[in-house]
């Protein structure tokens, strides 16, 4: 497998770019300083969809990538500063087709209604100097914020189900689940 994580990454970020582990609904909710109620929203929406495991059904689990959870902290962020659900199902999907590399230099800018990537200082300071920028969002520090967040909470091996987290606790009703492929 090709390794696009960008370079000097530390091994948390390793681990949680890692197919092996997914966040359930509340540890991604936790992560992204979102309620329950608007992932559920997103999730229906499809604002954001969890890459690894969608509900299914009463009492199945959605499980929320480390990159799922990166973008439900951008949206979160976009949605605090008053940009327009419209524009920011743009920024999404342009967030979502960037590769790793491209995340963690990437700052995003608006001035309210509209959005624009940076990738390189000298195109925040012309965009700033034309006027066009009110506020920017550093996708590097928002993926280190959800990065620090998430080595404290519980996330979930996809194969095993089992349940890794500070304690390491074992959620026998999650392996049973899995057993059963529910």
């Amino acid at each position: 497998m090709e390794n696009n994580l960008p370079p000097n990454s530390s091994p948390a970020t390793q681990n949680s770019l890692s197919d092996q582990f997914g966040y359930r609904g509340s540890i991604a909710c936790d992560a992204a300083g979102i309620s329950y109620r608007q992932l559920d929203y997103w999730a229906r929406t499809e604002l954001v969809l969890p890459s690894i495991q969608s509900a299914a059904g009463s009492g199945s689990q959605r499980l929320y990538s480390f990159r799922d959870i990166l973008v439900l902290k951008i949206v979160k962020r976009l949605l605090d500063t008053g940009v327009s659900l419209q524009n920011i199902r743009k920024a999404v999907e342009h967030v979502k087709r960037s590769g790793v590399g491209d995340l963690e230099s990437m700052t995003l800018i608006s001035d309210g209604s509209s959005i624009y990537e940076c990738t390189t200082p000298d195109e925040i300071i012309d965009l700033l100097a034309g006027g066009q920028g009110v506020f920017g969002i550093a996708i590097g520090k928002v993926w280190q914020e959800v990065e620090g967040t998430l080595a404290h909470l519980q996330k979930e091996d996809v194969n095993t189900g089992y349940l890794y987290g500070s304690a390491e606790i074992v959620d026998e009703l999650a392996l049973r689940r899995k057993a059963r492929g529910a």
